[in-house]
C-alpha cells in the first residue's frame, strides 16, 4: 500500500524528502511550478542548488530542505 508521501510529492516537504536525488521534474511537482521555472531558478541561481551528473541535473534532498527552511525564515523575518 503506498504511503501518503508516495501519492503527494508536496507532502515530502512537510514530512521527509525521498532517499534519492531529485530531478527537475520532481522539484517542479513539489513546488507546483512549471518545469521552465525550475530551469530559470537554476539559471538565475535563485532556487535550490542543483548539480550535474553527466548531462543530468539533480538535486540533493538535504539541499532542498535547507532552501525551503531559508525561504520560510526569510519570509517570516520580512513580515
Amino acid at each position: 500500500m503506498p504511503k501518503q508521501t508516495d501519492l503527494d510529492p508536496r507532502a515530502t516537504l512537510r514530512d521527509a524528502l525521498p532517499d534519492r536525488y531529485l530531478t527537475p521534474d520532481d522539484i517542479a511537482e513539489m513546488f507546483e511550478v512549471p518545469l521552465e521555472t525550475v530551469y530559470q531558478w537554476r539559471k538565475k541561481r535563485t532556487g535550490p542548488p542543483g548539480f550535474r551528473i553527466g548531462k543530468h541535473l539533480r538535486y540533493d534532498p538535504a539541499d532542498v530542505r535547507v532552501y525551503v527552511d531559508q525561504r520560510k525564515h526569510a519570509d517570516t523575518a520580512a513580515a
